[in-house]
């Protein structure tokens, strides 16, 4: 009877984890269909929105037409220097204010953070027209500059600094003592115990940067300067649509995310992870 009983203990357990693994891998096929759609419609010439595919009209012609016709590959260049300048600039502008928020207090600092922190609550509609307004005046319209520096905002402030909080401050003071100096301190103690935290703030920065839309619609006018969302875009006709090359860009534009996101989930899934139980 125990033996039987033990049994049935044993089976049940496995039975739930089948039901689980079914009902798992179910919601990641329904995940992974507009992708597969989106791959499939990209290889076929059409005008229609359509689950019917013939796979003997399947063709590569829509990437080569979406290069050479479409001016998506200037677009691309755009958007990797756009988005390499922004993680750079992103990374560097938050490690610093975090640090001084975190080693260095000042009077006032913890309101100030605070106050700072409370900038996210602001939806980026409500600071469209005078960010543009701002950029206009200085003349930075149409350039790198004004596609990545709106990039940089508290949550990269917020996210290091909880992580720098966990590194003893007795360390700093010993490297004080020592002789060393604040630029030293920085990046020979901080900047190593926070790669974690740096790299997952570079991973959200660049899906942030090259996923933007809206402010590169309103910020960029020469065409020269377009991104590649704006390229996806524009691959619309006034008309008619090949749908079969809206497809392609819109592949190749993810992508970039995508295999840059494989390359550094390890440490991304580590930075969130660690800036969480130790926040």
């Amino acid at each position: 009877m125990r033996n039987s009983g033990e049994r049935r203990r044993r089976k049940t357990p496995n039975v739930a984890t089948g039901i689980s693994a079914v009902v798992l891998i179910g919601f990641v096929l329904i995940a992974l269909l507009p992708f597969l759609f989106m791959a499939v419609t990209s290889i076929q010439r059409t005008t229609m929105i359509t689950v019917v595919f013939d796979p003997a009209k399947f063709t590569l012609d829509n990437y080569v037409r979406v290069f050479a016709d479409g001016g998506f590959g200037m677009a691309l260049l755009t958007s990797v220097i756009v988005v390499t300048l922004a993680c750079l600039v992103n990374a560097i502008v938050c490690s610093l204010a975090a640090y001084a928020f975190a080693k260095k207090p000042f009077p006032g600092s913890e309101v100030l953070f605070w106050v700072y922190i409370a900038t996210m609550m602001v939806p980026g509609q409500v600071t469209l027209i005078p960010l543009f307004t701002m950029m206009r005046e200085l003349g930075l319209l149409n350039s790198y500059l004004s596609l990545f520096l709106p990039i940089i905002n508290a949550f990269g402030v917020f996210l290091i600094r909880q992580f720098m909080e966990t590194i003893p401050d007795e360390m700093i003071e010993a490297a004080r003592i020592d002789g060393a100096t604040e630029m030293q301190i920085f990046s020979r103690i901080i900047l190593p115990s926070i790669r974690p935290a740096i790299i997952a703030l570079t991973v959200f920065t660049f899906l942030t940067t090259w996923n933007d839309f809206l402010w590169p619609l309103v910020s960029i006018t020469n065409e020269e300067m377009q991104t590649v969302t704006l390229a996806v875009a524009n691959l619309q006709g006034r008309y008619l649509t090949d749908f079969g090359l809206v497809m392609a860009g819109a592949t190749v534009s993810f992508l970039v995310p995508l295999v840059m996101y494989l390359i550094l989930q390890r440490q991304f899934v580590e930075g969130i992870t660690s800036s969480s139980v130790k926040g």
